[in-house]
């Protein structure tokens, strides 16, 4: 059995990234999101970037092995975030969380993802449930 969670506690922290041109190409052709501001240097640097910023659903989407690996008892009942700031190609990105709200039937966690200005890219949250009974 795992231990209780409690309101504060705090996941371990993920390290993902640092995302290179060929590995965005490749996210953009499986997800259909071919937004050349995600592939093109030239157009990120005509918006002030200096390099293309990362998808933010798969950045988003790398919250869900995060919370399976934290708690294997809870099944994730949703996710969501806000893109806050563009997290950049050649960025390591650092995935957190932290306990906002906790029963015996729902876990409510914020999720943050920090890109390489330590500001937060992605601010979200998720909430996660007890595995149903096999």
């Amino acid at each position: 059995m795992s231990d209780p969670i409690k309101v504060g506690d705090k996941l371990p922290e993920t390290v993902i990234g640092p995302f290179d041109a060929p590995s965005l190409a490749r996210y953009a052709e499986v997800s259909g999101d071919a937004n050349p501001l995600h592939l093109d240097d030239a157009v990120a640097a005509a918006i002030g970037l200096a390099a293309p910023p990362v998808h933010g659903m798969k950045l988003l989407a790398a919250f869900e092995p995060m919370l399976r690996a934290w708690r294997g008892d809870l099944v994730i009942a949703s996710i969501a975030g806000k893109f806050v700031q563009p997290i950049l190609r050649g960025e390591t990105v650092k995935l957190s969380g932290r306990v906002l709200r906790a029963t015996e039937n729902e876990v409510f966690v914020r999720l943050v993802a920090y890109g390489a200005a330590r500001a937060p890219g992605i601010v979200g949250e998720a909430t996660l449930r007890p595995r149903p009974a096999t």
